[in-house]
């Protein structure tokens, strides 16, 4: 029989420390963001062919689906070179606080997609994508900083979780937005819609408390703001979780934005050898897409207590092999199908699932730096991988002009997650430590 002691001691373990008002408020602010962060990059894939369509005969070329493809790979890889530029948010981030830089960061990706919807040339969007990565990339990393930092030790590693289904629940609202209002105005309005983080930015700016962690940090390190972080996390002590976690990150980015980016195009291609119509086979692609979304964030929730259970690493192992096999089979497989259009949707709930690696990274990362350069090492790990998943990118483009199909050149890309699997045991394990100060 349990004694009041044990009862006690459970009630306590069972009871999570509440979140206060600026806690809570700081959460939402971030978790808007980066749902209006992954509206704003999944806009581009949805109305990639109806703006290519349109601006390329202005920009001298003809809209031929293989020029479409070509360009729309091309300007998704100015777009992920944009977002590896962003680390330079990080060292700001620790130096002048989390707050004020996450709010930049929002404002710069609305501006950048608002303006978008001006575009008159494939080379004006390509510009403004370009800039637009640069502030969407930055948002991880100080929205990720800032929850870990700000909530207590008993309940960050869920919010790292909760934390990330905002960017799929990005993707959700881009469909159901593309599913009534790109539908009826056209691809230019799904870019003015990309205005509204701008008011989340300046209610960040202004409800958001400064996290504590940092505050103490720059009470005890005045010296780090004459230091630079960007280098301190290259020493001697940090050098090879930076490396490993920068390869890491590189491997998802690969992974999931080949098959999330050209989800929508695969979808429409099966959608209309089905025998639907111009407008059904795009709708049906948003429709996939809120499926991909709903799946993803189910995995970005079943992953912190699965991490705490088994470990960061051994979690991490098994979203990669779901990965893999889910990418292999939607595009190596399904895509071929002569009526693949049901199967291939039912993987993309599957890849969805396993997709919420992502959210891994927003428990992980942080345990692994102290607070001093941790802003910096986040959005290092988490934007070099866009300067490789550029280069994969092109390459993707080019395989697809070759090869004159989608699937296979997606379905190549499960690769990366056998290199994945073979760096992971390199990476430190932290389950059961508390975040470093």
């Amino acid at each position: 029989m349990p004694t009041t002691l044990d009862r006690q001691i459970s009630a306590t373990r069972a009871t999570k420390t509440p979140l206060n008002r600026s806690q809570i408020t700081g959460f939402w602010g971030a978790w808007a963001g980066w749902t209006l962060d992954g509206m704003d990059s999944f806009i581009y894939a949805l109305v990639l062919a109806p703006a290519l369509t349109e601006l390329l005969p202005r920009s001298g070329y003809a809209a031929t689906p293989a020029n479409v493809g070509l360009a729309g790979s091309i300007l998704f890889a100015l777009f992920l070179v944009g977002w590896g530029l962003s680390f330079i948010w990080g060292p700001l981030a620790d130096r002048f606080g989390r707050t004020k830089v996450l709010a930049a960061t929002i404002f710069t990706f609305a501006i950048f997609t608002g303006l978008a919807a001006t575009a008159h040339t494939v080379w004006e969007l390509g510009i403004y994508r370009f800039f637009a990565g640069v502030g969407i990339g930055g948002e991880w990393a100080l929205a990720g900083t800032y929850v870990a930092e700000a909530w207590p030790e008993d309940r960050r590693k869920m919010g790292a979780g909760y934390l990330q289904t905002g960017y799929y629940a990005g993707f959700f609202l881009a469909a159901a937005l593309n599913y009534t209002i790109g539908a009826a105005f056209g691809w230019r309005v799904m870019f003015l819609v990309g205005l509204f983080p701008v008011v989340v930015s300046i209610l960040v700016l202004m409800r958001v408390k400064e996290t504590d962690k940092w505050e103490r940090a720059e009470a005890i390190h005045p010296h780090v703001k004459h230091e630079s972080s960007l280098k301190a996390i290259f020493n001697a002590q940090y050098r090879k979780r930076t490396i490993v976690a920068a390869v890491l990150l590189t491997v998802a980015i690969i992974g999931l934005w080949a098959g999330a980016v050209y989800e929508p195009s695969a979808v429409i291609q099966l959608a209309t050898k089905a025998g639907m119509g111009k407008a059904e086979a795009a709708r049906m692609a948003s429709i996939a897409t809120g499926l991909l979304s709903i799946g993803t964030i189910v995995g970005c929730l079943a992953l912190p207590p699965m991490a705490e259970k088994i470990g960061r690493r051994k979690t991490l192992a098994v979203y990669f092999i779901g990965m893999a096999a889910s990418i292999a089979l939607a595009f190596g497989w399904a895509f071929y199908l002569p009526n693949g259009l049901v199967p291939f949707i039912a993987l993309l709930v599957v890849l969805g699932f396993f997709g919420g690696n992502f959210a891994l990274f927003s428990l992980w990362l942080p345990e692994q730096f102290e607070t001093r350069v941790r802003a910096t090492a986040f959005a290092f790990c988490t934007s070099v991988g866009r300067f490789f998943g550029a280069i994969v990118n092109f390459g993707i483009g080019a395989m697809v002009l070759n090869m004159k199909t989608l699937g296979v050149p997606i379905a190549l890309t499960a690769i990366a997650f056998l290199i994945g699997l073979a760096v992971i045991p390199l990476a430190p394990e932290t389950k059961g430590q508390e975040l470093p100060s």
